[in-house]
């Protein structure tokens, strides 16, 4: 173990509505946060999250009482507002981080402000982006205004990539600073390819075997997947991860269950040949970078912070919300050097480990836990 700079004995708690059985890079985030803490400093980490989604994990992320959302996905709403603040306070952290924009945010602010301690939001959901493209533009200037009215309160504000970034100081937040995640480059890896994974799930060996993994909400748009496989020959397949059931859908797509074991979901990612994202609202794209630790090209949609992730050198882009151009730019890549976009994508994923992204995230917390007091302008109080 090699110990990193750090306050000794602060308490570092992070509070998030995105944490659910299924969730994924928020959820990632946090445990791999958390694991990196422990190994590497002395400070204490808790996490605290809605519901009972605490089952396996380190006894120190916790939860608190929350009525599950109707059709939600797995996600829950806290309602006593005030038993969670009492919560919050006899953890008695020394930094607070907040991990989603909604009511959850004020209340934790309100506890880190009345104990005169730093608070900290990360942006992993672009409300704004999210606002206009079911409200359109009118939508869109309402969450600018609220992201600013909540975000300003906060001493920082981080975002994953450049389009996050961007979209908030636009809104007119000078607090802003751009907070990359990461990758274990050592569990997903090219090594994990199990070549018994095709036979298995009844996959010609030949075949061209394309990938996706994630949730399958509608911003991940997993239905233009499909459409650009149907333009593609037969002797490509489409594997996707993430669906409530495994199950065939016609002789080429296929679905897997969500794959919370990170090791099999290494070993379904290193099998398959090129990794492919149609979805156009990413914040980060971790799960491409995840591809591309398991050597896979990657062939993603020229939106969100996908675009920032994937150029040329580690696969192809297309044309978002376009099945024909993304059918085109799968072609276009099995044109090319495959073995060298493999090696490209990962020499890209190992400049972007965890440790890498976590050293940054620890000079942040030792300069605001240096801090005598944090740089606030107001007190927020929630009802």
């Amino acid at each position: 173990m090699v110990l990193r700079t750090g306050p000794a004995g602060k308490h570092i708690l992070d509070v998030t509505l995105f944490f659910t059985t299924t969730s994924g890079g928020v959820r990632r985030y946090l445990l791999e946060k958390h694991h990196w803490l422990r190994e590497h400093t002395r400070l204490k980490h808790t996490v605290l999250v809605p519901g009972r989604h605490t089952a396996g994990l380190p006894y120190d992320v916790m939860s608190f009482a929350s009525p599950p959302i109707p059709f939600g996905g797995g996600y829950r709403l806290p309602l006593r507002m005030r038993a969670f603040r009492e919560q919050l306070a006899r953890l008695s952290p020394d930094l607070v981080e907040v991990g989603d924009p909604y009511h959850v945010a004020w209340h934790a602010l309100r506890v880190a402000r009345e104990r005169r301690v730093p608070a900290i939001a990360f942006c992993h959901s672009d409300i704004i982006m999210l606002a206009r493209s079911i409200l359109g533009k009118r939508g869109g200037r309402a969450a600018a205004r609220y992201a600013a009215k909540l975000y300003d309160r906060f001493d920082r504000v981080l975002a994953p990539s450049e389009v996050v970034a961007g979209r908030l100081r636009e809104a007119g937040l000078c607090n802003v600073e751009i907070q990359p995640l990461g990758v274990d480059v050592e569990l997903l890896t090219p090594a994990a390819r199990e070549p018994e994974l095709r036979e298995n799930l009844g996959i010609p060996r030949r075949a061209r075997l394309l990938v996706f993994a994630g949730r399958l909400s509608p911003e991940k748009r997993t239905g233009d997947l499909a459409a650009a496989l149907r333009l593609l020959p037969p002797n490509y397949h489409l594997l996707v991860v993430g669906a409530a059931r495994a199950g065939r859908h016609g002789d080429r797509l296929q679905f897997l269950e969500y794959q919370q074991d990170r090791r099999k979901l290494a070993r379904v990612l290193a099998s398959c040949d090129a990794f492919v994202h149609a979805g156009d609202q990413e914040t980060f794209g971790l799960v491409a970078l995840e591809a591309m630790a398991c050597g896979l090209p990657v062939v993603a949609a020229r939106a969100g912070a996908l675009a920032e992730l994937v150029d040329r050198s580690v696969g192809e882009t297309f044309m978002a919300r376009d099945p024909a151009d993304l059918a085109s730019a799968v072609s276009r890549l099995f044109e090319r050097d495959l073995a060298e976009i493999r090696r490209a994508a990962r020499r890209r994923a190992e400049a972007r480990s965890w440790d890498s992204a976590f050293s940054i995230m620890l000079g942040r917390y030792t300069r605001l836990l240096g801090t005598s007091r944090p740089s606030w302008s107001r007190v927020t109080h929630a009802g």
